[in-house]
């Protein structure tokens, strides 16, 4: 199985998305997702069709896929564009339409094969683009806006044309009708395309960030450092890098040398920089503020923190919520709709007005007036920026139904360690017997260095060891704690109170180590309440939303933290399971949100309504969150929360318009109050609006 990543340009609307994911998938395809607003089409193909076969189909059907001809960097024609079709339009129409402006009598422009003459070039051109995708929409099954375009375009072309050939021009003469038409919707289409791009601005910015110059070491057959300029693109892992004051950081690498400050507000929305040292890591797109560094690169291309969080994005606004399947349902059979309902008002109108050319002047109204993208945008913008938004601000969605998920959230349910608490311990005490304090440090530093928990890292930062003990067998047990036998054959145990229980009454420390199933020491240690989350915490209290602390932690510790917080329940003393189980059981009550970190809270993020990781946590908590917070903290919660709720009101705000809109105007082209001329600039305009509407959530403030 291949995954397929293509850019498909020519790609209008939801029914373009509709024909071309029913193009692959009928080619055999497998989940194909066709992202409307920025050309993003992907796909797993099993061998039945080539890349090449199906890229060639999608051209068939009026699109081009740019991903498969970028090598050979093809010069687009003329004409290739809205705004190109409509500057070559308008001087055409503007000269056809002076003979309708009252008291202005040219007459050479009332000569019906002059008006043939000045509309032709406008028809052929207009014929060339909605003509071609009408045909080939109707051929592959799912016609499209541009149907309507056609039928409409051609019925007053036509129309006009038999009036000249009859000698009855006066009566029959509508060029001017079809010129404005083909005019105002290139006009219009420009317009939407401009407005819906600009939806996109937020991830265009990262995407920019991905292709800089880097500084590249080398060194000669003499041993002497030399820096040249490279491409990033080029970089492979391991190779060596020179960052400067003021450069961005070319991939992600790690510092072998040097100190710096570095601004991460690109990938996580954080202005203020971060001191960074000897083996810390640097995030591709990220900025050195000051400070030069030597780095080797630990990850390029596509590999890259930037390039996942850019893949997670895109295939999110793929994807469709739920409230946007009922609008994809009309979208693919509203076209045969319209021109039914274009034919309806055709008969209906001859049979009450007694003429015919009024009655097809309305239903060519009709035809150009409806507009089946407003309904297949709706969602996709509104998405565009909320994904964008969060991707600027370090709040990265994995998929667009968690957006209309956060709508309704009731509760919050917190993990302690490392979500709530900043995850830096100091040790504050610590006991031992039957073994002395530097081998006791060393036991519990050899235990300790194989954990991801953030208790183990505390350990293993606040002690070195110079003689750790090597390892016959270890392992971390979910629960427990960490598991190991020596080369002598000595068993050790590293954990909470349940695997000192039959050793000791204590059970107020945080850690405990046997030795053979023998109690040789506990360490305390004190944790960090994170500087924001009063501040989260009240804010969810605002907004009506339960907060619930849940941890394997005892009892006593957990409420010591909850209870100046103000969390209103405190769930503690939590096995691994027991956790998925409760989490289970509160989001079959009530939408809910689980924010965490950590190997043990995995399980528990991916069974909650939504699931929140923080950007810290582990590789596994990270893929079963349905969010990341990337700004290491949970200080962008109430903004991921925010997001979400508005997004989803977004949503719905434009779907209402996008029904609302054709609801309306259908009745009042068919009654004769709109001319053609005017439906097509308003039907253009419908999906302005919406654009509008959605750019308004990169302003909004989102938090309130």
């Amino acid at each position: 199985m291949e995954k397929v990543q293509w850019k498909v340009e020519g790609i209008h609307c939801a029914n373009c998305a509709l024909t071309i994911n029913k193009y692959l998938t009928k080619e055999g395809a497998q989940n194909v997702s066709v992202n409307p607003i920025d050309g993003d089409v992907s796909f797993d193909i099993n061998g039945k069709a080539t890349r090449q076969q199906l890229a060639q189909g999608i051209e068939g059907l009026g699109y081009s896929v740019a991903s498969e001809t970028a090598g050979t960097e093809k010069k687009k024609p003329f004409l290739s564009s809205n705004i190109q079709r409509f500057w070559a339009c308008l001087p055409f129409t503007l000269v056809l339409m002076l003979h309708m402006i009252p008291g202005l009598h040219i007459h050479f422009l009332m000569n019906p094969w002059v008006q043939l003459a000045l509309c032709l070039p406008v028809y052929l051109v207009g014929m060339r683009h909605f003509g071609r995708s009408a045909i080939k929409s109707l051929r592959n099954g799912i016609p499209n806006m541009n149907v309507l375009i056609t039928i409409g375009a051609t019925a007053a072309f036509v129309y006009s044309l038999i009036g000249i050939f009859l000698g009855n021009s006066e009566d029959y003469l509508f060029f001017e009708t079809a010129a404005t038409i083909i005019t105002l919707v290139f006009f219009g289409e420009f317009l939407e395309d401009s407005t819906v791009q600009s939806t996109q601005r937020a991830l265009k910015g990262l995407v920019k960030s991905q292709k800089v110059m880097a500084n590249m070491i080398a060194y000669d057959g003499e041993h002497q450092e030399h820096v040249f300029p490279v491409e990033n693109t080029a970089l492979k892992n391991g190779d060596l890098l020179l960052i400067r004051t003021g450069e961005q950081v070319p991939a992600d690498c790690k510092i072998l040398w040097g100190e710096a400050e570095v601004n991460e507000a690109l990938l996580t929305g954080e202005s203020m920089p971060i001191a960074k040292g000897k083996k810390d890591m640097l995030i591709g797109g990220s900025i050195l503020e000051s400070g030069t560094v030597k780095a080797i690169v630990t990850a390029a291309g596509n590999d890259t923190v930037l390039s996942g969080i850019l893949n997670m994005v895109k295939k999110a606004q793929g994807e469709k919520p739920p409230v946007q399947q009922m609008a994809d349902k009309i979208s693919a059979i509203f076209v045969p709709v319209v021109v039914g309902i274009a034919l309806l008002t055709l008969i209906g109108n001859w049979i009450y007005l007694g003429a015919f050319t009024p009655a097809l002047m309305r239903s060519i109204a009709v035809l150009v007036i409806a507009c089946p993208c407003a309904m297949g945008l709706a969602t996709p913008a509104a998405i565009a920026v909320g994904l964008g938004r969060g991707a600027r601000n370090g709040i990265l969605f994995r998929n667009a139904r968690s957006l209309e998920l956060f709508s309704d959230i009731k509760q919050v349910v917190f993990d302690k360690t490392g979500t709530l608490t900043t995850g830096r311990f100091a040790i504050s005490n610590y006991w031992f017997q039957n073994v002395n304090e530097q081998e006791f440090q060393a036991i519990v530093w050899s235990l300790e260095k194989f954990s991801n928990h953030p208790l183990a890292k505390s350990i293993t930062d606040n002690w070195k060891v110079a003689a750790p003990i090597r390892w016959k067998k270890i392992e971390e047990v979910k629960g427990q704690g960490m598991v190991a036998t020596d080369l002598d054959g000595n068993e050790y145990l590293a954990g909470s109170y349940n695997i000192a229980k039959a050793h000791t009454s204590e059970n107020q420390h945080n850690i405990y180590v046997l030795r053979n199933n023998q109690l040789i020491g506990w360490i305390d240690l004190q944790d960090e309440l994170r500087p924001e989350a009063h501040d989260v915490v009240r804010y969810l209290k605002s907004k009506n939303i339960k907060t619930i602390l849940l941890s394997g932690d005892r009892y006593e510790k957990c409420r010591q933290l909850a209870q100046p917080l103000g969390i209103d329940e405190v769930i503690a003393e939590q096995t691994p399971e027991q956790k998925l189980e409760k989490i289970a059981s509160l989001s079959a009550a009530a939408p809910t949100v689980m924010v965490g970190d950590g190997i043990n809270d995995a399980p528990a993020l991916a069974k909650a309504t939504v699931g929140i990781s923080m950007s810290e946590a582990s590789q596994l908590a990270m893929q079963s969150a349905h969010v990341v917070l990337m700004n290491s903290g949970l200080k962008k919660l109430p903004m991921a929360l925010g997001l979400g709720r508005n997004t989803y009101t977004t949503i719905k705000q434009n779907l209402f318009w996008a029904f609302a809109y054709n609801i309306v105007a259908i009745p009042v082209a068919a009654l004769g109050f709109l001319s053609p001329a005017f439906g097509a600039l308003v039907m253009g305009l419908s999906d302005v609006v919406l654009a509008i509407n959605s750019g308004r959530l990169f302003v909004k403030n989102v938090e309130r």
